[in-house]
């Protein structure tokens, strides 16, 4: 072979380009290049002599999803409810003649649904127990069980707890028990993420 193939043609100053630097061209050694220096990279906003335009600059349009990164709250996205003394409650439910019953309803179910997006709600609890209460106590522990599944544990209570309400009232003590054990569940889930009586 001809030694010719390796020769490099010499610049108009007479001294072979610089590595990387196409013969005739006008560009300044790499030391003298804005916003290079050695052994950086060019990056966003320095677009590279070498490279196409638009080259290392960030995707039109990409934004970060809103809440990435952020932890949510055990078992749930909302706000913590309202721990509420179980003894201190039957004795307004008596004292009120039920009317506590109303307003405990709608702020139980309330708290439930900010707190885990789901669920009947205040508004729609309240009417159901104005007109249909008898369907409350199997809602409620229906949506106290499903806190607890959804934060992955076993849920005390369920629909199935309404039971002790109706028929439950036959032997008198059963509404008791029912809320008994579905306030104290109920408590016992708030507590658990922070909350004090």
């Amino acid at each position: 072979m001809s030694d010719q193939n390796h020769e490099q043609q010499p610049s108009e100053g007479g001294q072979p380009p610089p590595p990387g630097q196409q013969p005739g061209s006008e560009q300044p050694p790499a030391s003298e290049q804005p916003g290079q220096g050695y052994g950086q990279q060019p990056g966003y906003g320095q677009q590279a002599y070498d490279q196409p335009p638009g080259y290392g600059q960030p995707p039109q349009g990409y934004a970060q999803p809103q809440g990435y990164g952020q932890m949510q709250p055990y078992g749930g996205h909302g706000p913590i409810g309202k721990v509420r003394s179980t003894g201190i409650t039957i004795l307004l439910f008596l004292v009120t003649l039920g009317i506590y019953g109303w307003y405990y309803f709608f702020k139980t179910h309330e708290e439930m649904k900010q707190h885990s997006g789901d669920g009947l709600g205040g508004p729609v609890a309240l009417i159901l127990a104005i007109f249909v209460g008898f369907v409350l106590p199997y809602t409620m522990g229906n949506e106290v069980g499903n806190l607890y599944k959804r934060a992955g544990r076993q849920a005390p209570v369920s629909a199935a707890t309404g039971l002790w309400y109706f028929p439950g009232m036959l032997i008198i003590v059963g509404p008791i028990i029912w809320y008994v054990k579905t306030n104290g569940a109920l408590n016992h889930y708030w507590e658990s993420l922070g909350a004090r009586p």
